[in-house]
């Protein structure tokens, strides 16, 4: 996600100081530009934005003109989500006059409309940015009104907006002025003496005060120097007393959590509904990304797909298979880049490519994906870095929007890559038109609930009832685990295994439930525990089959089950709950007490879990 920083105070004040070691403090939340903009003591509101690191920009105010002193200011780092990471779509930006100047985070579904709208009235953009359109939004209302008042301006501009957003905006005729507002994106006030500040996050301002406001979901706040007031989007004061920030740095970088990889884990139903933004729209299905191909023909031959990633990205393209080809009716095959490369694949027009890559660098499946466009097969790319490498080889690219991930394991990317698999295998059942309208709403409505029942597995794993920190701190001695799943319950057994061993160190390995008889059922014994994927689902009374099977060894059996399946307890040492969703999507909520599993069991083997040794985030590298 990107950061955001705001300062209001008394004249003479070091603005751009605060600014900039604000923006340092919000590196570890990734980010591709940066810039500040300056209200300074002689009336001028000066811009500095750089691509690239905070040290850019550093570099680019010293050695140019430092905006003076002044009381006012604005900062912001980046994660581009619409237009490429450059100087000009860099943050803050300004309106057509120069009086204004916004930052923001989030996503502007209707930007396009609101920047078609505003063009005609005059309106001269210069980004590829969806944030612009709120720049001249807030400045339409601004010079409509005599009194130019920058709050209502603002509450009118948001009342137009559909999409997400925590934002900041200043105007160069109230010097005294700072406004922040928030619709699903974090945003807090830091409460000074004299002066206050806004964030995205603690650590940018902890530097200066511990007292914060957080604001709400469609709040608006005002900071002047001497006063903080909030209200809501229809103009309600709110009243809400400041909270004391108890945390050092380290930790409120890492939101009061030990690790980044916990962080993430919790971060994952708003990652989802990121990737679900604007793509489910009233009950209906959005993927503006497949409309130039569509256009152009290129689905018009497909007779087949082929998913080309590397390990978790792998484990999500083999369930997207299983999706694929029950929504739409197509062979697909998911193949891991690194023997793609090598295999002399036969691909051509009639092969749809789809490329998954959390970085858009994994130098295997670049290397595929090329041998692929060589052959003519179309490509589409499913990544979360804008303007990485993977996407200037794609017809189409769809962006995961789950934020960074600092820690070296994907989490957070491989529930966004999932949902996003869902959505285009959704596209194409409707294309092929093997999927009617009423099962595209039950899916997506389905697809919709997911992330609230996320919430509610991780809040159970944090109440006094939670069983998976116990249970992962009785297995942490044991040196080998095996999971086993059927259908869409393998990819999930094989991601389950992958997280133990990345972060723990103990051997795992998935098994299609089958296939454990065929000889790898001899290394069960009472020290070897079997993790079990058995959601409901068509291939249920098969999977309990197979935990009576291991039971039969003495070796310990864990399920992973739907609320509400008592009679697997029968079958299992210990059961680890999830609700009830449709079977194709229940891998989204099986993986969550698989993560949390991982996790505690590599914090009680004393495993460094946000750099597990030998791991790399992104392998550039064969």
């Amino acid at each position: 996600m990107c950061g955001i920083i705001g300062y209001v105070g008394p004249q003479g004040t070091d603005v751009t100081s605060i600014l900039l070691n604000g923006l340092s403090r919000l590196e570890y939340r990734g980010y591709d530009s940066a810039g500040i903009a300056v209200l300074t003591s002689a009336g001028s509101l000066e811009l500095h934005r750089r691509s690239g690191k905070i040290a850019n920009l550093a570099d680019a105010v010293e050695n140019g003109s430092r905006p003076g002193q002044g009381t006012l200011g604005i900062g912001h780092t980046r994660w581009a989500t619409h237009g490429r990471p450059n100087d000009v779509n860099a943050h803050p930006h300004p309106d057509c006059t120069g009086v204004l100047t916004v930052v923001h985070n989030g996503i502007i579904e209707n930007y396009a409309e609101l920047r078609q709208e505003l063009q005609q009235t005059g309106h001269t953009f210069c980004s590829e940015t969806d944030t612009e359109v709120l720049s001249h939004l807030i400045e339409h209302y601004y010079f409509h009104q005599a009194s130019h008042d920058l709050v209502e301006s603002v509450r009118f501009a948001l009342l137009r907006v559909t999409g997400s957003y925590a934002i900041a905006v200043v105007s160069r005729e109230h010097a005294d002025l700072l406004v922040g507002a928030r619709c699903n994106g974090p945003l807090i006030v830091g409460l000074g003496e004299q002066e206050q500040f806004l964030a995205s996050d603690i650590p940018a301002i902890l530097k200066h005060t511990r007292r914060v406001l957080i604001l709400e979901e469609g709040e608006i706040v005002a900071l002047r120097p001497n006063s903080v007031t909030v209200s809501t989007l229809d103009g309600k004061t709110v009243q809400r007393g400041p909270l004391i920030v108890e945390w050092d740095a380290e930790a409120a970088e890492k939101g009061g959590y030990p690790h980044f990889v916990l962080k993430e884990i919790y971060e994952q139903p708003d990652a989802l509904r990121r990737a679900l933004l604007g793509r489910i729209r009233e009950g209906q299905l959005h993927l503006a990304e497949m409309e130039r191909m569509q256009r152009t023909g290129l689905f018009d031959n497909v007779q087949r797909v082929l998913i080309i990633a590397c390990g978790s990205s792998h484990h999500a393209g083999m369930l997207a298979k299983y999706i694929i080809e029950q929504w739409a009716r197509i062979p697909v095959e998911a193949v891991t880049a690194a023997e793609f490369r090598y295999c002399d694949p036969l691909v051509g027009p009639e092969t749809l490519c789809i490329a998954v890559t959390q970085s858009g660098e994994t130098a295997d499946t670049l290397v595929g994906i090329r041998q692929a466009r060589e052959q003519g097969a179309p490509v589409i790319a499913i990544t979360n870095v804008v303007a990485s490498a993977i996407t200037r080889l794609a017809d189409a690219v769809l962006y995961l929007q789950a934020g960074p991930e600092i820690g070296v394991v994907s989490t957070k990317t491989f529930i966004c890559s999932l949902a996003v698999l869902y959505l285009l295998a959704l596209y194409l059942g409707q294309q092929r038109g093997r999927i009617s309208n009423e099962q595209a709403n039950t899916i997506l409505a389905a697809l919709e609930r997911i992330p609230g029942q996320m919430q509610h597995v991780l809040d159970s794993a944090r109440s006094a009832d939670d069983t998976i920190e116990p249970l992962a701190k009785r297995i942490a001695r044991v040196s080998s685990i095996m999971f086993i799943g059927r259908s869409v319950g393998y990819p999930t057994a094989l991601e389950g295994a992958l997280k133990l061993k990345e972060i723990s160190y103990i051997h795992a390995e998935g098994f299609p439930a089958g296939e454990l008889k065929h000889g790898s059922i001899a290394l069960l014994d009472p020290d070897t525990p079997l993790v079990a994927i058995a959601t409901s689902s068509h291939v249920y009374e098969k999977v309990v089959s197979n935990m009576q099977e291991v039971r039969a060894r003495d070796a310990r059996v864990i399920a992973v089950a739907t609320a509400g399946d008592e009679g697997i307890r029968r079958h299992a040492d210990d059961v680890l709950y999830v609700p009830e969703t449709l079977e194709a999507l229940s891998p989204l909520l099986a993986i969550i007490p698989l993560q949390l599993f991982a996790y505690h069991a590599a914090v009680a083997r004393g495993c460094n879990v946000d750099q597990p040794r030998n791991l790399a985030k992104s392998v550039t590298v064969e």
